[in-house]
């Protein structure tokens, strides 16, 4: 290899690299989408709520506290009252309630009851078990590479994309 050869798989700006990755994130989406993944999950955990709601109980649960409807808004990236009707649904199957904010007594946080923290664990249990299934011939090694990596993919597209609601495409 010469000097002005670029490495194999590179091509100077990486966009080789890039436009092979493109079919993969494809593929990728679809399998997760057409195979109704979160759908299926809640069927098999016994968790009869839409996926959206679904979405608010998995918020909540990573969160590991109570959140107000505008933080998991914001981790969910959708606006405040879409979460709103999703958490007064969940209210009124007794899977969520309000609390008061501890460090502002006029603010409510929202949480799980009992029954929403266990539906949530069953349905948590579902999904981890599948992708650990997918990734059981996967060192730990690989597996520890491929979630810090995902981790950073998503964390960096996920900024820029939302850079464009602040300065316009670019």
């Amino acid at each position: 290899m010469t000097a002005e050869e670029p490495e194999a798989g590179q091509d100077g700006d990486g966009e080789h690299d890039l436009l092979a990755m493109l079919p993969r994130l494809t593929q990728l989406s679809g399998a997760v989408n057409r195979g109704r993944l979160t759908e299926r999950a809640m069927e098999a955990a016994g968790v009869s709520v839409d996926r959206p709601a679904m979405s608010v109980l998995i918020t909540l649960h990573v969160a590991g506290g109570p959140l107000r409807v505008g933080e998991i808004a914001s981790r969910m990236q959708v606006v405040g009252p879409h979460v709103t009707r999703q958490v007064n649904e969940l209210a009124r199957r007794g899977l969520a309630h309000r609390v008061t904010d501890p460090d502002d007594q006029r603010a409510r946080l929202i949480e799980p009851t009992a029954e929403g923290a266990a539906a949530t664990e069953r349905y948590m249990r579902t999904v981890l078990g599948w992708f650990g299934d997918a990734l059981a011939g996967w060192s730990p090694r690989d597996r520890e590479v491929f979630g810090r990596l995902l981790a950073r993919f998503v964390d960096d597209l996920t900024a820029h994309l939302d850079s464009f609601d602040d300065d316009g495409p670019g």
